[in-house]
């Protein structure tokens, strides 16, 4: 997903947590939690890839 992609998708949530809060409709409550479940499964792939990139990297001998 793209920086882009995940803007828009968190822009979504947004959009039908409002919704869902305005209207208690179960419509925008499936979806703001399908949306969750997006944006928590891009964000703990982005964290495995930064801690790969950090097991990696060799020490820094200035900050350890």
């Amino acid at each position: 997903m793209t920086n882009r992609q995940f803007f828009d998708r968190v822009v979504q949530l947004r959009w039908f947590q409002k919704e869902y809060f305005a209207t208690r409709s179960r419509e925008s409550l499936q979806q703001a939690k399908a949306l969750e479940k997006e944006i928590d499964d891009e964000i703990a792939r982005v964290q495995k890839i930064l801690a790969s990139r950090e097991q990696q990297q060799p020490p820094n001998l200035f900050n350890q």
